[in-house]
């Protein structure tokens, strides 16, 4: 079986993400990057339920998650931190600080015009104060 055959094909394709719930990790690991691309938007019906399926995973997701922040993406940038990073316990959070605090401190002008600070500083405080 590939798993990837089993990747949402649009925006409204729960039974997908249905049935990918229902594998293990071992077995979604290697489509971690192609599910990540369906929280580009967070108003996507299916992103929720793709940030649901995300959490069992853990610090598995840092390294995606930083890849988002390297993008530059300031759109997905937003969406990944305003659902699933502000879903992630703040022993991961931890693990991100460092990212968050480039776009705190040093945002290219799209990240600014997201107005990505007024969603960090929370976070950061999150980790301050777990």
């Amino acid at each position: 079986m590939d798993v990837r055959e089993w990747l949402p094909r649009d925006k409204h394709d729960f039974e997908a993400v249905r049935k990918l719930s229902e594998l293990g990790n071992e077995e979604l690991r290697d489509i971690i990057p192609d599910l990540m691309e369906w929280l580009q938007d967070g108003n996507w019906p299916i992103a929720k339920s793709v940030e649901d399926l995300f959490l069992r995973f853990g610090e598995e997701l840092i390294p995606h998650i930083k890849h988002v922040f390297r993008t530059r993406d300031s759109t997905w940038e937003y969406y990944m931190l305003t659902g699933l990073i502000n879903r992630l316990p703040s022993k991961y959070l931890v693990m991100l600080k460092e990212d968050l605090e480039r776009l705190l401190k040093n945002p290219t002008e799209d990240e600014v015009l997201e107005e990505l600070n007024e969603i960090i500083k929370p976070l950061l405080n999150k980790i301050q104060c777990p």
